[in-house]
């Protein structure tokens, strides 16, 4: 289940960094979310302007929900090497969107056009993996890229590599995304609090 309060934690985690008094009360929020408790993989994307300013996450569950939504956070909007660090002066001007992931599950393939029949546009999100290349487009991508064979080509460039790398069979993975997304200035924040 994808709540608003997912939005409040990421905004205050963020807050947290520019002001050091602002403290989020886990247990509290636990006890009046409890699906916060469960291991959950996101990723946090923050955009300006329409346009990507840090988008940081987890592919895999390895922590809470709520320590990943956390750390994700602050990564996308201090640590995304993409980009310079977050300044304030920039939050009327961002939207915030937190993404569950769910369980990556491998896609049996027998070539890049048998590939291209099986993913999903506008619903799967991928992964591809091939000795070190890695990189994986959450589903949202597909609004910028709604061709499999588009779709595919990035992907292999968000991976560090190049479409030629569909040769060597790679592993590919699907998830599905729940995510929630808002203008800055309507999220509220929560400060060891529902509120």
């Amino acid at each position: 289940m994808v709540d608003d309060i997912l939005l409040k934690i990421a905004k205050t985690s963020i807050l947290q960094e520019f002001d050091k008094s602002i403290k989020i009360d886990k247990e509290e929020l636990i006890r009046n979310y409890p699906f916060l408790a469960k291991k959950g993989a996101t990723f946090v994307t923050l955009d300006k302007n329409s346009s990507l300013r840090g988008c940081i996450g987890s592919i895999i569950a390895h922590r809470t929900l709520l320590d990943d939504v956390i750390e994700n956070a602050k990564s996308a909007a201090f640590n995304d090497p993409r980009f310079k660090p977050l300044d304030s002066s920039e939050f009327n001007e961002l939207e915030l969107e937190v993404s569950v992931l769910s369980e990556p599950e491998k896609i049996l393939y027998s070539d890049y056009d048998d590939l291209l029949t099986k993913v999903v546009p506008f619903k799967d999100g991928l992964i591809l993996k091939y000795n070190s290349f890695q990189g994986t487009f959450l589903p949202q991508v597909w609004e910028q890229l709604p061709l499999p064979e588009q779709f595919l080509e990035h992907l292999s460039y968000k991976a560090g590599a190049n479409p030629s790398i569909y040769n060597y069979h790679p592993d590919i993975y699907r998830y599905r995304v729940e995510h929630i997304k808002d203008r800055w200035d309507k999220i509220e924040s929560v400060v060891g609090s529902e509120d």
